[in-house]
């Protein structure tokens, strides 16, 4: 009897553990959003950066549009030609004038990218709306950051982890797997520099590491609220 009670209690605290995980996870995301700002973020119905991409020892000029519900917009420019790629919502499409001075339809992994960019919100905020399941597997050092490690997965193998300080509970770093040149490579995102702007913490340095190379993108301006036509979305 003695050794039923033990087993049960026992069983007990690991099942009281268990629920403590859950909890544990929603809270961190709870506080991640408080300190982003995520209520202040929905209510933004359009979004505009202009940043600068350090590549190769080039700086890029960028400029990205994001709309409310799920458009994306980005131009680059590169030796005297811009590239172009956006989403509309439903279909993606690209201009690469080193490859065709025609729009091309976005399929697959590009695809799958533009869509993942038009998402204001991002991964983490509706995550099971999105198809994803969430993870905290606990606590590490990112750098000098102690972080909470959380990971997303969903059923068609897409697997990301977000690194959010445990302090300030703002994302320090995401890593996952994007297919690159018909590839799979591990892609890591290290984030700083945050400001708020119009109540929204941005980070607007980000820094992008992965066996291809690396790339710094450095916002220069951002700005909430710019009205932005439906038809700049749109296929030419």
């Amino acid at each position: 009897m003695k050794k039923s009670l033990i087993t049960f209690f026992v069983l007990l605290f690991v099942a009281s553990l268990n629920v403590a995980n859950a909890q544990t996870l929603q809270d961190v995301l709870n506080k991640h959003f408080e300190a982003i700002g995520q209520d202040e973020l929905l209510d933004k119905k359009t979004y505009e950066i202009e940043a600068k991409v350090s590549q190769m020892g080039m700086e890029i000029p960028m400029v990205m549009k994001m709309k409310r519900p799920n458009k994306f917009r980005m131009e680059m420019e590169m030796q005297g030609q811009k590239m172009i790629q956006a989403y509309n919502g439903e279909k993606g499409w690209m201009i690469a004038p080193w490859v065709s001075p025609e729009p091309q339809d976005l399929t697959g992994p590009q695809l799958e990218q533009a869509m993942e960019q038009a998402d204001i919100d991002g991964e983490l905020y509706g995550y099971k709306e999105k198809g994803f399941t969430a993870e905290l597997l606990g606590k590490e050092f990112s750098g000098d950051d102690e972080v909470f490690n959380i990971r997303l997965a969903n059923d068609e193998g897409v697997e990301k982890n977000y690194y959010i300080g445990t302090d300030d509970y703002l994302v320090k770093k995401v890593k996952g797997t994007v297919n690159a040149q018909g590839q799979e490579v591990t892609v890591e995102q290290i984030m700083s520099d945050y400001e708020e702007i119009d109540g929204v913490m941005v980070a607007t340095k980000i820094e992008s590491k992965s066996p291809m190379g690396s790339a710094t993108i450095v916002f220069e301006d951002l700005k909430f609220g710019t009205p932005l036509d439906d038809s700049i979305f749109e296929k030419p």
